[in-house]
């Protein structure tokens, strides 16, 4: 069989996943920038062009830009400790010293990542509940009531709070990633290092480090799109509050739509997380790729 009938083959045996994917992802992404053009309700079969009225609305609006803050500040906490930290626990735990306990640390750090997360969120609240909480009784335990909070009731801590309880959930995950990723490193460049005589840092950084950094790069797009996707914790934990202060754009969104109807709003948001989401994965890969030529 030539060339040309290969690609005919190979294209016909993609056929049906490119369907799928226009189907289910490509055309919801460009129905839902066109909804964002009207003004329209849920229930209702009226629609009413305002062109990019609800743009403007948004990006007028405050809570808006503390949404989005907060996306951008669970993120950036996320790398660093969803994948910086996911990484160190890997390597360390692929270290011949602790390579016999590697299987106990695999299920103790990965199994809260399989657990729902409405039952995380209600855990959690009990964990920072400020009265009976395991954390506030912690801390008078050992002599430092003074940093209780009510962790969940306050401006300043609630958002945080909720940052903590991802990355308990989260870091597991991301460090068997990892873990696969440096079992897959050639044992020869280990021994090679140790011949050399480089210490366990210096073999991270200019073994490991190198070796797994596609497994690097699409942790950190994973991360990203998480952080800017989060909805079932800031919901279960404190639905937005107090005073819309852990409001995240998903959440933004779902009150937008399904609270108060504006299905065209909702609509702009969907279609500003999405930008937003896509714009930041293309600058990862172009980057990494730019390090690599």
């Amino acid at each position: 069989m030539n060339i040309y009938g290969n690609k005919k083959l190979a294209l016909l045996f993609l056929l049906p996943a490119l369907l799928l994917l226009l189907l289910f992802v490509y055309y919801p992404i460009a129905e839902s920038f066109v909804l964002s053009l009207y003004r329209w309700k849920a229930f209702s079969s009226e629609r009413v062009y305002v062109g990019l009225e609800y743009y403007r609305k948004l990006f007028s609006d405050a809570v808006f830009y503390t949404a989005l803050k907060n996306n951008v500040l669970y993120s950036a906490i996320s790398i660093v400790f969803q994948v910086g930290l996911g990484l160190v626990f890997a390597a360390v735990l692929e270290e011949k010293l602790f390579r016999g306990m590697q299987p106990f640390f695999r299920t103790v750090y990965f199994l809260p990542s399989v657990i729902s997360i409405s039952v995380v969120g209600l855990l959690f609240q009990l964990v920072y509940h400020p009265s009976i909480g395991l954390l506030n009784q912690g801390l008078r335990g050992i002599g430092l009531g003074g940093l209780c909070h009510a962790w969940l009731g306050e401006k300043n801590t609630a958002i945080f709070a909720i940052i903590a309880t991802s990355q308990w959930q989260y870091m597991g995950y991301i460090m068997l990633l990892f873990l696969v990723a440096i079992q897959k490193i050639p044992q020869e460049l280990y021994e090679a290092a140790e011949i050399d005589g480089v210490n366990a840092f210096q073999k991270f950084r200019y073994v490991t480090l190198p070796q797994v950094k596609d497994t690097l790069v699409m942790c950190v797009i994973i991360t990203l799109i998480g952080g800017f996707k989060v909805f079932d914790e800031v919901y279960v934990m404190t639905a937005g509050g107090p005073g819309r202060s852990t409001e995240v754009l998903a959440s933004y969104l779902y009150r937008a739509g399904f609270r108060n109807d504006e299905m065209g709003l909702a609509s702009a948001i969907a279609t500003t997380i999405f930008v937003i989401t896509f714009t930041m994965t293309l600058v990862q890969l172009l980057a990494s790729k730019r390090q690599e030529s």
